[in-house]
């Protein structure tokens, strides 16, 4: 029976949303982190009966066909970009942005990465780093007697050196635009590489027209919704069993017949 077929896809298809947005509720306090929704289109469908053609030799075409849906498939995992709250670190090195734009990461590799999670360190020869030792771009080296890092909303940045009244300034933090984030390649350790799809990047200073403003002593939060969520994973739950029943009625029908037959 087709509806064997149809409700199993309608059960795979639920599986992987539940999966989405389970990934979504385990990262419900990363920095940075982008909720990703399931998408799912229609599978093809079989005619029955064709609409549009006579039912017999000078008569008026048939106004509408029988063609029965074959089931569903996931067709993307989108990746919705939207600005998440801020939270106040009080931690000089933590950076957040307001609006469009990513930060520029050279990898191990020497490949350029982006990530909007600003929990930004000092490596051991004070260059400006992530988390995971990965070089902020464009490189910003901090002296080693610096009492005090200062980076105003358009990414200049400032250092106060002991022993000194006037501040020092190194340098200029570069955000980069894509014109579809959500072509972006998702690597993990809150790093997206570009691709086809994203376009290339196009960068710019914090501030400008369409980029983002820095917030220092701050960082951009996951903007997932936990309300949000645990409505979508009971639809998903609830979607999932009904399927399920359908396979159940099913495979009660074709017992019926069969013992019909014998």
């Amino acid at each position: 029976m087709r509806a064997l077929a149809i409700a199993a896809t309608g059960m795979a298809a639920q599986q992987l949303n539940v999966e989405v947005i389970a990934n979504n509720i385990a990262n419900i306090n990363t920095t940075g982190f982008k909720r990703s929704r399931a998408e799912f289109t229609d599978l093809l469908y079989q005619a029955e009966r064709l609409s549009g053609v006579a039912n017999r030799g000078g008569e008026n075409p048939i106004p509408e066909g029988a063609q029965l849906g074959l089931g569903v498939r996931a067709a993307a995992i989108r990746k919705l970009h939207i600005q998440g709250s801020m939270v106040n670190t009080s931690n000089r090195l933590d950076l957040a942005l307001s609006g469009r734009g990513w930060f520029q990461i050279t990898s191990a590799s020497g490949e350029t990465l982006y990530t909007r999670a600003g929990s930004f360190n000092k490596s051991a020869t004070g260059q400006l780093v992530t988390i995971d030792g990965y070089i902020v771009q464009p490189e910003i080296t901090f002296p080693q007697n610096t009492i005090e890092v200062i980076v105003n909303e358009t990414g200049q940045v400032f250092a106060r050196v002991d022993g000194q009244t006037a501040l020092q300034e190194l340098g200029q933090l570069q955000l980069a635009n894509f014109a579809n984030d959500a072509g972006l390649d998702p690597l993990g350790g809150n790093l997206y590489r570009q691709t086809d799809a994203s376009g290339s990047a196009v960068t710019g200073v914090p501030g400008d027209p369409g980029f983002a403003k820095v917030n220092q002593g701050f960082l951009e939060n996951s903007n997932v919704d936990p309300v949000r969520e645990i409505t979508e994973l009971i639809a998903a739950q609830r979607a999932y069993e009904m399927n399920s029943k359908v396979i159940q009625a099913a495979d009660e029908m074709a017992g019926t017949v069969a013992k019909g037959i014998r």
